[in-house]
């Protein structure tokens, strides 16, 4: 692929293209796919949650988490449960098989983030992530709307 030219927007989406394939080929043996990575991986921080919680954590708005919910239900990849607490609500967990394997599931993540970065000097791949949080930063402040910012900490960049 030639990419002289091209705009920035088209190189950035280029690269998350390629990369969520990556990730979807790596995650494929454990039944997931980049798309579950954001409730996988609050859930392995946290080992219940609502729905609703999982909605600000992972940045993914409520009619579009309910439906990856239920999918990665029937896929048997999170199990729900009764809230003693509150009645109206769901607890929401990783089943034991994802579980299990979530020690793997970290280092294939570890590796994706690796190897995206393989052919990019060392010295030079923090610096690059950095610049990555601080134009995400930029491009939520020049949008100005809140639903701009993808809440909770798992899809907010952190500078270390």
């Amino acid at each position: 692929m030639s990419t002289p030219g091209h705009s920035m927007g088209y190189l950035m989406h280029w690269a998350g293209r390629l990369l969520r394939r990556l990730a979807d080929q790596r995650l494929k043996p454990f039944g997931l796919s980049s798309a579950h990575l954001p409730v996988v991986t609050a859930l392995m921080q946290q080992a219940e949650m609502s729905q609703k919680e999982l909605t600000v954590e992972a940045g993914i708005e409520q009619p579009t988490m309910a439906e990856m919910l239920s999918r990665m239900e029937r896929d048997g990849i999170v199990s729900r449960r009764p809230d003693p607490a509150d009645k109206r609500s769901t607890l929401i967990s990783l089943t034991p098989a994802v579980r299990q394997n979530a020690s793997r599931i970290k280092e294939v993540i570890q590796s994706i983030n690796k190897d995206s970065l393989g052919t990019l000097p060392k010295a030079q791949r923090e610096p690059f992530r950095l610049q990555l949080i601080q134009m995400i930063s930029s491009l939520e402040a020049m949008q100005g709307a809140e639903d701009a910012k993808p809440p909770g900490r798992a899809r907010r960049p952190s500078p270390g």
